[in-house]
């Protein structure tokens, strides 16, 4: 492998049947040779339940969060995306993605999402999509995904069930005409 593909994003083709993935956009955060890294942004989690998070001291909060969730993978980890300029001195911005994303699995952060007034362009994640050595290499030749740039406003200010169509759309394509073949890319 001659260079990473990350940052991109992933858009599922149509015909992709696997649940986990259909009609999904993913933040494509790592890629090397020994595999990928990356989160579904277009998933909101539903549940009529309560999520409880561990914080260590505990925090007690009425606040309604939303949580979304990024892929099949250890659906018990959390990641905090952060959209927006990084502040040099933000040690909870974590690891940088693009110059204005960044994933942070700081408890400060997590914190300052369960009060009032909490940070913007912020999502709280669980689990993540990920793909061993070759395996999203020969997914892409497979014509499983569509690449495409990242954009802040598409993640942020989409809502998610449009999300997958718009990105595609940004392209230049029509979701209802492509196809998966093998082929030039």
């Amino acid at each position: 492998m001659t260079s990473s593909l990350a940052p991109k994003l992933l858009l599922s083709m149509p015909q992709l049947v696997d649940p986990n993935f259909s009609r999904t956009v993913v933040l494509l955060c790592k890629h090397s040779e020994d595999g990928a890294f990356g989160l579904i942004v277009n998933r909101p989690l539903v549940t009529t339940g309560r999520v409880v998070i561990n914080l260590e001291p505990p925090v007690s909060t009425d606040r309604e969060l939303q949580v979304w969730v990024g892929g099949p993978m250890e659906p018990q980890r959390t990641w905090i995306l952060v959209g927006g300029e990084r502040e040099a001195d933000d040690a909870a911005s974590g690891m940088r993605i693009t110059d204005a994303l960044s994933l942070s699995t700081s408890p400060g952060l997590l914190r300052r999402l369960l009060e009032p007034n909490p940070p913007v362009r912020t999502r709280l994640i669980v689990g993540y999509s990920g793909w061993g050595p070759g395996q999203l290499e020969a997914e892409l030749q497979a014509s499983a995904w569509l690449l495409s740039d990242v954009e802040g406003e598409l993640i942020f200010g989409t809502p998610p069930e449009r999300m997958w169509e718009a990105a595609i759309r940004r392209l230049g394509a029509d979701p209802a005409s492509l196809q998966m073949s093998r082929g030039v890319h």
